[in-house]
């Protein structure tokens, strides 16, 4: 049953959670991405950033509480409804996943031939516009192993937006860049969410480009949203998980070992004679 979506938010959890097996990964979280925004999810490593982005596109189910998106349930459709609610949806895969043995053209044009039923001549149109808005028009007839790192990012979010979707989700975006091509793929991501209306959420460790190009900001920590809010609010936190995470310190609240049993139990260590 749908429920009806708030004006300013498209994608809402409700506490929620999310564990693979017993590892917990989101532990009764609550977050909205607000409608027309650029949002950022951070945090350490195994935060579960990627996981939410993947119970979004309804990739993962949640154990319990809600994903929704324009107040629809994402973990209760079925086939259809889903496939539905992803040609609303873009994503950027963290390395571009393009296709090898395709051109860039045929690259873009993929979702489009998929989805829809446009003629060719129409089909070559958008796909031009589109690698045009990310300056790679001339770049068509090339293939990804003839492109460099960051032009192949570029081609994939223009693959990403070839269906105009109203959410794209990047994961970490700028990871692997160099400053130049990071810098660029910060402007793009900013740019298009303007130019094009969109809602935009991307994955990021580049805490720098990341405050500077975000509306929005939800820091995730062991298990749970640690912050919601501004970049400022980022900034000037004194909360223990985000203050460690924003200057990087080694100690604090973020844990470095992963769960498990105690050191003298793995090691047998208990009860051997001295």
């Amino acid at each position: 049953m749908a429920i009806t979506p708030s004006s300013s938010t498209l994608v809402e959890f409700r506490n929620l959670r999310f564990s693979y097996g017993d590892h917990v990964v989101l532990d009764n979280i609550s977050l909205r991405i607000p409608k027309g925004k650029v949002t950022a999810l951070i945090g350490p490593m195994g935060a579960g950033k990627t996981t939410t982005l993947r119970l979004m596109g309804g990739e993962q189910k949640a154990q319990a509480g809600e994903m929704l998106f324009d107040g629809n349930d994402v973990g209760r459709m079925d086939q259809q409804q889903l496939y539905a609610a992803r040609r609303r949806m873009g994503m950027l895969f963290q390395f571009g996943a393009l296709f090898a043995d395709s051109t860039v053209f045929e690259n873009v044009a993929f979702p489009l031939r998929e989805h829809t039923d446009l003629p060719e001549a129409l089909i070559r149109d958008i796909v031009l516009m589109k690698l045009n808005a990310v300056g790679l028009r001339g770049a068509r007839d090339l293939y990804p192993s003839e492109v460099s790192g960051g032009m192949a990012r570029r081609i994939a979010l223009a693959r990403a937006i070839a269906l105009d979707p109203e959410l794209v989700m990047y994961d970490e975006p700028f990871s692997g860049l160099d400053p130049i091509s990071l810098k660029t793929a910060a402007k793009l991501i900013r740019q298009l969410n303007d130019s094009m209306g969109l809602t935009s959420v991307f994955v990021s460790h580049e805490l720098k480009q990341t405050l500077e190009i975000a509306d929005h900001v939800i820091v995730l920590a062991n298990g749970t949203v640690a912050l919601e809010g501004s970049p400022d609010d980022v900034r000037n936190s004194t909360d223990a998980m985000v203050y460690q995470y924003v200057n990087a310190k080694p100690d604090g609240p973020v844990h470095f070992h992963f769960p498990g049993p105690a050191v003298d139990e793995d090691f047998a260590l208990t009860g051997q004679p001295g």
